[in-house]
């Protein structure tokens, strides 16, 4: 081969190395990060920086990623555990727990598995806090539980570069021994709860009939005032009567009662025979001729 072509092979291989290097330099200094990810970049082994999303910039040859760490928020296995609560019942507890990366140099230097570590530490939560309550406020007060929960998670956390995002009891579920002594308590509690509700409305009927036959003798007693003072007032029309138009007035009204007396006894069904006094007599003419008035 002529040295020319030798010598132009020559520079041809070498543009094309060069090529080739540029290219490869280009390519692992320009590092495009997808919105879900952060990576992390080490050089010669130690941290050299974190890249976020969109176009990173590193030097060639000597910065790697090291790590490609997802920011996405997790959930975390349902759990399952054990606690004893204040008065002393055993109950199992089922927690889930959501989380996301924030800061992946802490994530990826200072702990080794941490969805493990974050199970272990909400166990070791949910036993603390369980243990200082009644069985009864874990049941009723299960929102309090989980803000509690979440805050000491969060404290201990920390330093994982992560953030809770939400933490959730799922169930507490009790031992049958258990369970059947509060099924009977919550059978006698709504026996309980029937007998006061009879006994509140029998206590109702008696208060209403009570208040009923107070009413009644409240309007017999005004009727009854009512009748005297109509009396009174009618004895009071008739003594003026006298006083003003002598005895024959008095006559008149003792004579009128006599006839309507009379008037209801002679109403009756069958032949009554009726026996009058001679005063009676007398006194109904003397009632008749006052009615017919004196004579011209």
């Amino acid at each position: 081969m002529p040295p020319e072509l030798v010598d132009l092979f020559s520079q041809n291989i070498a543009l094309i190395v060069l090529a080739i290097v540029i290219f490869l330099a280009v390519t692992s200094a320009v590092r495009i990060v997808p919105q879900s990810e952060k990576f992390v970049v080490e050089r010669f082994g130690r941290l050299r920086s974190v890249l976020g999303p969109g176009i990173n910039f590193t030097v060639p040859f000597l910065d790697r990623v090291a790590h490609k760490i997802s920011i996405l928020e997790r959930q975390l296995p349902t759990n399952r555990q054990d606690a004893i609560t204040a008065d002393n019942v055993l109950v199992q507890v089922e927690t889930s727990v959501f989380y996301r990366i924030i800061e992946p140099e802490k994530t990826v230097y200072r702990i080794r598995d941490i969805d493990a570590a974050i199970a272990t530490t909400v166990a070791g939560i949910v036993r603390s806090e369980i243990g200082t309550m009644e069985l009864d406020q874990v049941q009723s007060n299960r929102s309090s539980l989980i803000d509690r929960i979440r805050d000491s998670l969060a404290n201990v956390v920390d330093d994982w570069g992560i953030e809770v995002t939400r933490a959730e009891i799922l169930d507490v579920n009790l031992d049958d021994a258990t369970r059947a002594a509060m099924l009977q308590q919550l059978n006698a509690e709504r026996a309980r709860r029937a007998q006061v509700t009879e006994a509140e409305g029998k206590r109702r009927a008696v208060e209403l009939a009570a208040d009923g036959e107070l009413y009644a003798a409240e309007q017999l007693a005004k009727a009854k005032r009512v009748l005297a003072e109509a009396e009174a007032f009618a004895t009071s029309a008739i003594a003026g009567a006298i006083r003003e138009g002598g005895i024959e007035a008095a006559q008149y009204q003792i004579a009128m009662k006599q006839v309507e007396v009379l008037a209801d006894v002679g109403k009756g069904q069958g032949k009554q025979t009726i026996v009058l006094p001679a005063s009676a007599v007398e006194a109904m003419g003397d009632a008749f001729k006052l009615f017919r008035g004196p004579k011209p």
